[in-house]
């Protein structure tokens, strides 16, 4: 390929349309998806991609019926332990990759929100790859955090409003970084409030298969397609 983006947005849509196809309860389509995940993030390092965004749990996932929210926190638990678990950490190590979660993170229970907060600890000095997982996440609300970050700011002195710009903004963003692709499974041809601010000139790719469905020649096209088309940026 002649560009392989550096860093792809991931909006990991159809976990539980997946499961009803498998006559399966819908929230158990999660477990797929989670199995995916990994396998998505190996076929990123063997193309070279070095940063990606996962949009893992959405603000309004919070709205999910409790027996899904409780099954999807021990779904959350479980990845999460695994990732820590001393010969993962060591691969993690080994290639240097750096793991951040990215939202109202707080919204957790206790026993996700410190799981959390480990891994970034355990994590925060690689950066070959990075990884940010949007939890308890939505584009519109990250503005507004930084709107009230910025105001703050103002407020206690510490920053000039005439010195207020795209690029101190950006710094007030969770996320300070712009995705070149965003792919969304699952069929749906919207964005969803992922990455509102950050993903203004993104290439977008919607696939028509549900996200445990996803195949890496799949994966492979989306990024061919990607680099096929010409970014103007406006030009």
């Amino acid at each position: 390929m002649e560009k392989v983006p550096r860093h792809v947005g991931i909006i990991m849509d159809g976990n539980r349309r997946f499961a009803k196809k498998l006559m399966l309860k819908p929230w158990m389509g999660h477990e797929w998806g989670a199995k995916k995940l990994r396998s998505v993030l190996e076929w990123s390092k063997e193309l070279g991609i070095k940063e990606v965004t996962f949009y893992a749990f959405s603000i309004q996932n919070f709205n999910r019926p409790k027996h899904e929210f409780d099954y999807l926190m021990g779904v959350f638990c479980k990845e999460f332990d695994d990732l820590m678990k001393e010969e993962n950490l060591a691969k993690l190590k080994e290639d240097s990759v750096r793991i951040d979660f990215i939202g109202r993170l707080s919204k957790f229970p206790e026993k996700v929100y410190s799981r959390m907060l480990k891994l970034m600890e355990l994590t925060k000095e690689h950066d070959r790859y990075h990884i940010h997982f949007a939890m308890a996440y939505g584009g519109r609300e990250e503005v507004i955090d930084a709107v009230h970050k910025i105001a703050e700011q103002v407020k206690k002195g510490e920053l000039d409003i005439s010195a207020i710009n795209e690029e101190t903004f950006a710094d007030n963003l969770y996320l300070n970084s712009e995705p070149d692709l965003v792919i969304r499974t699952g069929g749906e041809r919207r964005t969803s409030n992922f990455l509102t601010w950050q993903s203004t000139y993104s290439e977008l790719i919607f696939l028509d298969k549900h996200w445990p469905e996803l195949e890496k020649e799949d994966f492979i096209a989306a990024i061919q397609e990607y680099s096929q088309r010409e970014r103007r940026f406006g030009r």
